[in-house]
């Protein structure tokens, strides 16, 4: 099957991209390197083309029901320009994504917008359309997946650079709210969803624009904003203790509920979702297993799926991310334990290349933004 291509692929490639699949999609995982690109986002500025992530738009009288139904977060609780992050779960609680679900400022075409992680937009809304149908529920769903390019502007000189681009202070958006903002370019100004979100770790902002101008507005940032990769994504995420969907949980190789996670945060008990009743009794119960974050203390690095065994050499639990922090210049990673061995201090061992690596459990984040 043929990889699905953001709109600026060709302009990617052009500027020496490599590139990577990821989520059905052709994606760059880096420009110049994933060092010198995590640096410039911790440091300045970088710019991430995230247009694999999927757009799915809900309107109708019945679309904050339906919203409500099929995510953990209190819907209800959104004014107009709101947003917030939540999770979407099955019957039995376990997490089939997460996503972040915007309630669209005011004179928008739709009433929310979420966002599935890549390669979910196509399964999303038929979850959302058939729980529609079979609730007999008035709600018009939209997969809008390439109708917006999604980019991510992200470190301590974001929101600067997107005042500037934007022609006024965007500094006045709170986190985790969006608006409509005109932002400059050759050909006139291109109306684009602006939200004070990321996952980075770092203050800054992302972008719903148009597909038809991303050229445009990507062109806009760069060069004063860094172009980044998927690879430096990760790496600034496994510092931030960020999940990824897919690889720190997924509904049939690795499945988990939110209080697993580290993200019962975002399960509201008071709403009537699906998975609410498994979710009480699991939060009633407790977890026999936890996410956490370690620290090599030895020279390696911890990769996705290397064992994590006791000092009794018992297999106890596996690595889910991990990486060579940049920032901290420390092997970090991150992996579901449990609970006896989940407090931070506490000592295990990671089977790095069949040798033994000490680590140590550490709290989550590694790395928080002074």
């Amino acid at each position: 099957m043929a990889l699905r291509k953001p709109p600026l692929r060709e302009v990617h490639a052009e500027r020496g991209a490599k590139f990577t699949e990821f989520g059905g999609w052709d994606m760059p995982v880096e420009f110049d390197s994933i060092r010198a690109e995590h640096q410039a986002v911790r440091e300045a500025a970088g710019i991430f083309d995230v247009s694999h992530m999927s757009e799915i738009e809900v309107s109708g009288p019945d679309a904050e029901t339906l919203m409500g139904r099929l995510t953990t977060n209190d819907v209800t609780a959104l004014d107009p320009g709101e947003a917030q992050y939540s999770a979407i779960t099955d019957e039995h609680g376990t997490i089939l994504d997460d996503t972040v679900v915007y309630r669209l400022p005011e004179g928008s075409d739709a009433d929310y917008l979420f966002v599935p992680n890549a390669g979910h937009g196509e399964w999303m809304h038929e979850r959302w359309t058939d729980y529609r149908d079979d609730h007999d529920l008035d709600a018009v769903v939209e997969d809008a997946t390439e109708e917006y390019a999604m980019f991510a502007l992200q470190g301590p000189d974001a929101l600067a650079l997107a005042s500037k681009v934007a022609d006024e202070d965007l500094r006045s958006l709170t986190r985790f709210s969006a608006r409509w903002v005109d932002l400059d370019g050759p050909d006139g100004s291109v109306e684009t969803l602006v939200a004070r979100t990321g996952y980075t770790g770092e203050d800054g902002v992302e972008l719903l624009v148009p597909w038809r101008a991303a050229e445009t507005v990507w062109e806009q940032f760069v060069p004063e904003a860094t172009p980044c990769g998927l690879g430096a994504r990760d790496t600034l995420r496994i510092e931030a203790g960020f999940l990824l969907s897919g690889q720190d949980f997924d509904h049939e190789s690795n499945p988990r509920n939110p209080y697993e996670a580290g993200i019962g945060f975002v399960v509201k008990l008071d709403t009537e979702f699906v998975g609410r009743d498994a979710l009480e009794q699991a939060r009633e119960e407790g977890t026999d297993e936890r996410f956490v974050g370690f620290k090599l203390t030895e020279r390696g690095v911890p990769r996705h799926g290397y064992d994590i065994v006791n000092t009794e050499n018992r297999v106890i639990g596996e690595v889910t991310s991990g990486t060579m922090s940049p920032t901290l210049g420390q092997p970090v990673g991150m992996g579901y334990l449990p609970t006896d061995y989940a407090d931070p201090g506490t000592t295990v061992r990671v089977v790095v290349r069949g040798q033994q690596k000490k680590a140590r459990i550490q709290p989550l984040p590694f790395y928080e933004r002074q």
